[in-house]
């Protein structure tokens, strides 16, 4: 109006002449699209019955009264029956089953690597003709190709057990879960039971009597020491701690059998699968995320030995971790990108350049994943925390990231019901030449005195929650050092104790 001079008193019949045309448009456009679509199906050009699927569809999805109830989510409704039955006197069944398929599973494991191991002597003796003809009739064309051909057989063979390891626990875990569904509903319906006979598994006494000789030796090796703490300005909390000699895999093993038969050892782990009194571990891995080296493999290892019903496989879970720690690097490279816009773009430059060296898929030293698992014999959570070789060295503060990286997983700990948590004391899983004994009294007294530090801080976080935290040192540690550790432990927390008052008349 100002751009034609026109009078201000014109405007209002302006807009109504142009919201009335711009409708009568509208509806002309409407109506020559409606008139295109219905001459596209008279001539057959659309199938009318997919038309009407679609529709159909898309009118169930936006009208909720027409819409289907939301089908129940089996992860969830298979928690809870298994909680039910956990804990009714079906429980022995449940681990009979369940011990049943783990014999099945080490069977298994036992026929391959009695395999691997009778191609690899073989190929041990090939290799050794080989390299004593080398310089003879044979060149080192000739042996790289032997072993390029030895290296791919063992490729195939163990991915052919791979495979097979694979398929098996994919058949025991459906058939698990289905068994156990039908139970409860056996259970709940007693006029129609058809509850079939419990498993038993027994073992034969040969194994019986290896396996309690092997579980004496243990016994020996680990040392133990127990303390009960009051933490807190105000009100305190009692908690309670346990310095141990052992290795950290040893509470993710299953132990065949106990003094009072199969299975029953881990019936605790079992019966808090599902609940608020979560065990969890810290294991110490570097920045990649993949089973394939060090205690990684050896963990995974574990895992393979008998099958989890409730979560997904390691391998699934830490594919699902590498997707998201590359989805954070994303992110955080786009945040430095628009701080780089704001910033001097000089420092931004070398900060981007090393981003670009750094690999981003790998994760940084003080950050953790987590993997369930409801297979391993007394670990519920396993917090893989990234350390770097700068732990071995004698001089890391409270503000490390391998500390700080403990701090953040008691933190997840009180907001997700982790009560029992195993720590490596020294940072380290196996000793080295340079942790000598002054070595490992400042690293002890460091980790003690932050992680009470952090207990102190829990009230705060969950309003003061008993736990037990169990400090672990390897087992090729000295009992003359254990024991040192052993009384540095009550010095820092400040062990209640008892007091005797006598009176004298």
């Amino acid at each position: 109006m100002l751009l034609h001079n026109l009078p201000c008193f014109i405007e209002d019949d302006l807009k109504k002449a142009l919201i009335t045309f711009m409708e009568d448009e509208t509806i002309k456009d409407y109506d020559s699209e409606a008139e295109l679509a219905l001459k596209a199906v008279k001539t057959g050009e659309v199938d009318l019955e997919q038309l009407a699927n679609t529709w159909t569809k898309a009118y169930t999805k936006t009208t909720l009264e027409h819409a289907r109830p939301e089908e129940p989510n089996w992860d969830e409704d298979f928690g809870d029956v298994y909680h039910d039955l956990i804990h009714s006197p079906a429980s022995e069944t449940l681990l009979n089953l369940e011990h049943n398929y783990f014999v099945s599973i080490s069977e298994l494991i036992g026929e391959r690597d009695v395999e691997l191991k009778k191609l690899r002597e073989r190929q041990g003796v090939e290799m050794d003709k080989v390299m004593q003809e080398l310089g003879k009739s044979l060149t080192d064309h000739d042996v790289n190709l032997v072993a390029a051909q030895h290296f791919e057989s063992q490729q195939v063979l163990e991915n052919k057990w791979a495979n097979e390891l694979k398929q098996l626990t994919n058949i025991q875990k459906q058939e698990y879960q289905e068994w156990v569904m039908k139970l409860h509903h056996d259970l709940k319906n007693p006029n129609n039971s058809s509850i079939s006979e419990e498993i038993k598994v027994q073992p034969s006494q040969m194994r019986e009597s290896v396996d309690v000789t092997a579980r004496v030796f243990e016994e020996q090796l680990q040392l133990e020491e127990s303390f009960t703490i009051h933490l807190g300005a105000q009100l305190k909390t009692m908690h309670n701690l346990r310095l141990l000699r052992a290795d950290m895999l040893d509470f993710c093993k299953h132990k065949r059998n106990h003094r009072s038969g199969v299975k029953l050892h881990r019936l605790q782990t079992a019966l808090s699968l599902y609940s608020t009194s979560l065990c969890g571990l810290v294991l110490l891995v570097d920045n990649r995320i993949n089973s394939y080296s060090g205690i990684k493999r050896d963990f995974a290892t574990v895992c393979q030995e008998c099958t989890d019903f409730h979560f997904p496989r390691l391998s699934d879970q830490l594919e699902v971790v590498q997707q998201v720690v590359l989805y954070a690097r994303a992110q955080r490279m786009k945040k430095s990108k628009q701080q780089y816009d704001r910033e001097d773009k000089n420092n931004a430059q070398e900060d981007d350049s090393k981003n670009i060296e750094r690999n981003q898929s790998n994760i940084f030293p003080g950050e953790f994943y987590i993997t369930r698992h409801s297979n391993l014999s007394e670990i519920h959570v396993v917090f893989h925390l990234c350390v770097d070789d700068n732990v071995k060295s004698g001089n890391i503060t409270a503000r490390d990231p391998a500390i700080m990286g403990l701090r953040n997983i008691l933190k997840v700990c009180c907001t997700h019901d982790v009560t029992t948590i195993s720590i490596p004391l020294l940072l380290v899983h196996d000793m080295s030449e340079e942790m000598t004994i002054p070595w490992c009294l400042k690293r002890a007294e460091l980790v003690f005195k932050c992680v009470k530090g952090f207990m102190m801080e829990m009230a705060s976080w969950d309003g003061g929650i008993s736990r037990t935290v169990q400090f672990l040192v390897p087992q090729s540690i000295s009992e003359e050092m254990f024991y040192q550790l052993s009384n540095m432990l009550p010095q820092i927390f400040r062990v209640s104790s008892t007091l005797t008052l006598t009176s004298k008349r």
